[in-house]
């Protein structure tokens, strides 16, 4: 109240009794703010900071800061205070009708109290990691402010995932103020790791593996880069140790399938050289299977089994592979020719 200045006590004075909803609002006085939000305390942290969201978002404010409530004279404890105020924010922020309201500041000045709020968010981090949009990243929008909306993303080109954090840190002296830097960093170093895939098959990801990627950036903590101009490709994937080592899984999986797809193509073209399987066209011609049907059916022959199921014109058939015989669901049968190809040709 000193540093705002006699104009903000005389506020005060002018309407205490008259408050509303457990708070009044003055000028910002000789601060540099706007408004000042004074509360009535009654021990309901959550219930206050909830009243106060909603007004600042009903008055189309930008932005607000809160103290530590309640951890003063009320004497309440910081790790309450921390989960009451954080559920509060965690509400507010997960409704559709916010509009105004951007970032919100929680300012403490107490060292000791750092680590409830930081064990607060942690713990609401781990309780939601399995949703799809995760907490922290809503969590996150307004205590750092929202994104603006990614402009429209050309292909092959993976999202960016850009979450900046600022820390605005105030102490008695430079020593304290470097001494709870260092110990910020510290706990940022420890959650941290990073991991780089490098494959020659991530060069043939497509928009369905980039959207794969963008969906694991979305709900995991964790930031994708894709490397596809270096030799061979990579992907570098950095962030909360846990999610980087699930995601990098995910993405070897993904790899895998590529290889293997592109392998079982290789070997299909490699065996059309040799053997090509066709089935009826128009004016009594002959159309060549596609290659990976082509392989199926060869191989189901050299492996001497007795009947294959292929499409043909979007239509089932069973294949007798003694006959070369061909019968869809409804009898009709065609058919088929096995024609080995000349080494010449």
């Amino acid at each position: 109240m000193d540093a705002a200045g006699s104009q903000v006590a005389d506020e005060c004075a002018q309407y205490a009794g008259q408050y509303q909803n457990g708070f009044i609002t003055t000028q910002g006085g000789n601060l540099l703010c706007s408004k000042i939000i004074h509360l009535i305390t009654d021990n309901q942290v959550k219930s206050l900071v909830s009243k106060v969201l909603h007004e600042c978002e009903r008055r189309m404010y930008k932005s607000v800061a809160f103290p530590a409530i309640g951890t003063g004279q009320a004497g309440l404890s910081s790790a309450k205070v921390a989960d009451e105020m954080l559920d509060a924010v965690v509400e507010f922020a997960r409704q559709k009708s916010v509009q105004h309201l951007q970032t919100i500041k929680i300012v403490i000045f107490q060292t000791n109290m750092l680590t409830d709020f930081y064990e607060s968010m942690k713990k609401r981090e781990d309780s939601d990691s399995s949703t799809t949009e995760s907490w922290l990243s809503t969590f996150k929008s307004f205590f750092w402010g929202r994104k603006q909306s990614p402009e429209k993303k050309k292909s092959m080109i993976l999202e960016k995932k850009v979450d900046l954090v600022t820390f605005q840190i105030c102490g008695e002296s430079q020593e304290k103020v470097e001494a709870t830097e260092s110990w910020i960093k510290n706990l940022i170093l420890k959650e941290q790791f990073e991991n780089t895939i490098s494959d020659e098959a991530i060069e043939s990801f497509d928009e369905t593996q980039i959207s794969i990627l963008e969906d694991l950036q979305r709900g995991k903590q964790v930031t994708i880069q894709l490397l596809n101009k270096l030799s061979p490709p990579q992907i570098k994937i950095s962030g909360i140790s846990r999610d980087v080592c699930s995601v990098s899984l995910e993405v070897q999986e993904m790899v895998q399938r590529i290889k293997s797809t592109e392998e079982e193509q290789s070997k299909a073209e490699l065996l059309h050289n040799l053997v090509e399987w066709r089935y009826p066209g128009s004016n009594d011609s002959f159309v060549a299977f596609d290659k990976l049907t082509n392989m199926q059916l060869e191989h189901a022959k050299m492996a001497k089994k007795p009947h294959l199921n292929v499409k043909i014109k979007k239509k089932n058939y069973k294949v007798d592979l003694n006959t070369l015989r061909a019968t869809d669901d409804q009898g009709k049968t065609i058919n088929l020719q096995r024609v080995i190809k000349d080494e010449g040709k």
